[in-house]
């Protein structure tokens, strides 16, 4: 009976110790992997988290910001030129770590995500020697989305994507600790590489469609194939990236959302919009993006005369045939504004219509890229969630969407394949076959971003009017005004 007791006191005491051991290597486990401190903004303003604030994509998508500072020093040669980052498109204000569209969060050590700034907002330069100027709620007429995500797919598939070679680069620019060393080299490095990998596999489709190329991209068969479970099919989704300024009118007015009207509520649009960037519904920070919400009902559209002058006389001859001929279906108070304008609807009879009784122009490869099956899938995505989801639809259409801030919305129409406003009101065969997207310098007097010359080739993407999702036919409204009107209607337009 009296060696029990010491024996007992024995166990105790290495029990005590291995529990107190295993805290401390959960909690070390915690604090490198999982911990999430409030983010880090330069300031609490809504544009500061619109252009650098989380929506969640780090969780799934992120890249330890290590890796994802060395990459481009590691493999320029799959970028598209010289400039690192930069040279997609991405725009970089003077003291900040990120371009605008990135996010740094720590969810147990750094990770950079993308946010609803990568793909709205644009950038200007009034010369070519002139410094850029950022317009929030913008469409990027620069960046090159899948560009990037190609970057990444090249960069680890390449072998020098291992860790001695992404450690020694990291070297140059910081001094890491042995843990963080360690960390990187048997976790961080190989895992990103692996979750890399498997975001091609499921970005394989894309190699079978036309490239996105600068300032586009297609919105939702990434969503249908990474979140819904939907076969892309033969479609090709691939679009002009959109304006958000301005909402709180299409809100008042009931208008349809998205270049197809696929959906009506602003909340689903925003919260959607967050999971087709990458965030995993359990992560989505919903209060964080009703305040983004409400802050872009209040964002005003630029205005062209604030920039560049406007002949006020001229506009004014204008308005009367912008009332006569483009109020009705682009004023904010038109009657048809905000509303999808079906394929088969009478006001397409302008252009005649096909075998099938469709207009002529009508891309099949896009006009059934949101089907029944998709919009049935999103509405139950979320259904054990409080904010679910219930406005998705397939319309079998196009949006008549309003005109506010349409001079900094070049290219026009859907996929952007219009370059400057004065094509838009000539027939399609006089409207430019093949331009360059990309270069963010603009011609106030044919209202679009210079896409001709030498730099427009040197830092575009080629748009050639002829492949699949590319077409520029159709909207044959106001091609046959007297040029002395179109001129008057465009200056009118720059008011707006």
């Amino acid at each position: 009976m009296s060696d029990k007791h010491p024996k007992q006191g024995k166990l105790v005491r290495v029990l005590a110790v291995a529990l107190i051991v295993a805290a401390l290597g959960g909690g070390f486990v915690w604090w490198k992997l999982f911990r999430e401190p409030a983010q880090e903004l330069a300031d609490d303003s809504m544009e500061e988290y619109f252009k650098y604030g989380s929506i969640g994509t780090e969780q799934q998508d992120g890249i330890p910001y290590w890796i994802w500072l060395v990459l481009p020093k590691m493999f320029p040669e799959y970028l598209p030129g010289p400039g690192g980052w930069a040279s997609l498109g991405f725009g970089w204000e003077q003291g900040h770590e990120l371009p605008v569209g990135f996010s740094k969060k720590v969810i147990g050590f750094e990770r950079v995500g993308v946010n609803c700034a990568l793909c709205h907002t644009a950038t200007l330069r009034e010369t070519p020697t002139g410094a850029p100027t950022i317009f929030l709620g913008g469409p990027p007429n620069r960046v090159d989305v899948l560009g990037y995500q190609r970057f990444l797919f090249k960069s680890a598939a390449d072998p020098r994507f291992d860790a001695d070679n992404i450690l020694g680069e990291i070297a140059q620019v910081y001094e890491m600790s042995l843990i963080d060393r360690l960390l990187y080299r048997y976790l961080l490095i190989p895992a990103t590489r692996k979750a890399i990998l498997q975001q091609e596999e499921q970005f394989a489709w894309t190699e079978s469609r036309p490239d996105w190329g600068r300032g586009r991209i297609d919105p939702f068969n990434p969503v249908k194939v990474r979140a819904l479970g939907v076969d892309p099919g033969e479609t090709t989704g691939n679009s002009d990236m959109q304006s958000i300024w301005n909402m709180a009118p299409r809100v008042e007015h009931g208008m349809a959302l998205h270049w197809d009207g696929l959906n009506t509520d602003l909340t689903e649009v925003v919260l959607s919009s967050a999971i087709g960037d990458g965030t995993l519904p359990k992560v989505l920070p919903v209060e964080k993006l009703k305040e983004l919400e409400t802050w872009l009902k209040a964002l005003p559209a630029p205005k062209f005369g604030d920039r560049f002058p406007v002949d006020r006389q001229l506009a004014a001859v204008g308005e009367p045939i912008y009332q006569a001929h483009c109020a009705r279906c682009h004023a904010m108070d038109g009657e048809k504004t905000g509303q999808v304008l079906t394929l088969d609807d009478p006001e397409w009879a302008a252009a005649g219509t096909d075998a099938s009784g469709l207009p002529p122009f009508t891309d099949r490869h896009r006009a059934d890229l949101w089907t029944p099956e998709a919009a049935a899938a999103y509405n139950a995505y979320a259904v054990d969630y409080p904010w679910d989801f219930s406005h998705f639809r397939s319309t079998g259409g196009y949006v008549n969407v309003p005109l506010d801030g349409l001079w900094l919305r070049a290219p026009y129409l859907h996929n952007g394949s219009v370059p400057y406003l004065g094509e838009l009101l000539e027939p399609p065969e006089r409207r430019t076959r093949v331009f360059h997207r990309g270069l963010d310098v603009y011609d106030p007097v044919r209202m679009g971003f210079v896409s001709e010359g030498p730099d427009a080739e040197r830092l575009g993407s080629p748009y050639d009017t002829g492949v699949i999702g590319n077409s520029n036919q159709g909207h044959l409204w106001g091609t046959d005004l007297e040029p002395e009107q179109k001129s008057a209607l465009i200056e009118y337009l720059k008011l707006l």
